[in-house]
């Protein structure tokens, strides 16, 4: 059963080493992230799943001890998903998952073992629902770390550029992700989704089919669109 819930932006640029000179300007999101993180340690999980997006032939589940990094994005830091066996290398963390690695790592987290799933970004919305049913099925007390961003088309210089049903988009979902309504999430359109590079609406799908039936509340912690995406931060138990 879902016993809780973070939702956190999945941008590397949350990576300060990423980031570098623009580091300062995501600070507010990355403290945000700190206490959605610290309501998942409180719900005393017996297991934590980290979702997140991912591209073609990099969906599927990631045991604990998964690696990854940020080499593409022109730093050598590495990072691990949780503690367990090292894997073999062959399959290293998404992007999605290897932020929300990150995060977890700068907490400390240690109070639950670990484990990743990632999904495509194209993946339907009652598949979606039925994968997040599945893994509130994994144990007694699951808690989801979910890794998405809202609309990549806010303003002429977002990697989308300006559309005007993004705005409208990202509000949406921000308010159901605020006050978990799990069927506003649901009822995002996927089509819309996807022309607004909204990468987020899959993760967050597959989390309300997790918390369909757990009766969490939620609090929206953090929403902005630096770089004309929009990221939001929630916490539900």
């Amino acid at each position: 059963m879902l016993v809780a819930a973070a939702v956190c932006p999945a941008p590397p640029l949350l990576v300060p080493e990423v980031a570098a000179g623009a580091a300062a300007e995501l600070d507010g999101a990355r403290t945000a992230c700190s206490d959605a993180l610290a309501v998942l340690a409180a719900s005393r999980p017996d297991l934590l799943v980290v979702v997140g997006a991912a591209g073609p032939g990099e969906a599927g589940r990631y045991p604990a001890g998964s690696r990854g990094g940020f080499r593409a994005f022109g730093v050598d830091a590495g990072v691990r998903l949780g503690e367990g066996p090292d894997d073999d290398g062959t399959r290293t963390l998404p992007p999605t998952l290897a932020v929300g690695a990150w995060l977890l790592g700068h907490a400390r987290w240690g109070a639950a073992p670990v484990e990743g799933l990632a999904v495509e970004e194209s993946l339907e919305t009652e598949a979606a629902l039925r994968a997040g049913r599945d893994l509130a099925d994994r144990a007694d007390r699951v808690a989801l770390l979910v890794m998405g961003d809202g609309s990549a088309c806010r303003t002429v210089k977002a990697p989308g550029y300006l559309d005007e049903r993004a705005e409208p988009f990202d509000a949406a979902a921000a308010t159901a992700l605020g006050a978990a309504d799990t069927a506003a999430l649901a009822a995002l359109d996927m089509t819309l989704a996807a022309e607004l590079k909204a990468a987020g609406r899959a993760p967050w799908q597959v989390l309300a089919g997790a918390a369909e039936d757990a009766g969490l509340d939620g609090w929206l912690l953090y929403e902005d669109a630096p770089y004309g995406v929009g990221y939001f931060v929630a916490a539900w138990s």
